[in-house]
């Protein structure tokens, strides 16, 4: 997790110096919030949700061969949750996604930060309930 942080701000830092003046998260390069902070909460709690379940669902031992093509499906999964969430959160998904370039942009993207490390973390522990829920059996 300290890893991912820090690589999140030295890459928030990357963009900021390619990008001066961009405000970072009014452009969808950081962390922004599209309108009311509900609204952001939940589409990160749900696309969270989504893509765990899609990694675990796609890397459960019992498929078999098709735990092959899991990568594929998570890397596809990825850019469908992105294209949807752009448009309310610029999406995150992944609390250190937003840390970093946060931390460069301040004003609104420190403030609505909370937003992009509470959602992902519900919505990792959705998921995870779900998937017990859900999980199959051994063959």
């Amino acid at each position: 997790m300290c890893g991912q942080v820090i690589g999140a701000i030295i890459a928030g830092a990357a963009l900021f110096y390619l990008y001066p003046g961009s405000g970072l998260g009014a452009n969808g390069i950081g962390a922004g919030c599209n309108g009311c902070w509900c609204v952001a909460l939940a589409a990160e709690i749900i696309l969270t949700a989504l893509f765990v379940l899609v990694v675990l669902g796609s890397t459960h031992k019992t498929n078999g061969a098709t735990n092959n093509f899991a990568g594929l499906a998570i890397g596809l999964s990825l850019i469908l949750i992105h294209l949807v969430g752009i448009y309310f959160t610029g999406t995150s998904v992944n609390p250190a996604r937003s840390i970093g370039p946060a931390i460069f942009a301040g004003g609104d993207a420190l403030a609505n930060l909370w937003i992009f490390i509470v959602g992902p973390f519900v919505g990792a522990l959705v998921a995870a309930i779900l998937w017990k829920i859900v999980e199959p059996k051994e063959k």
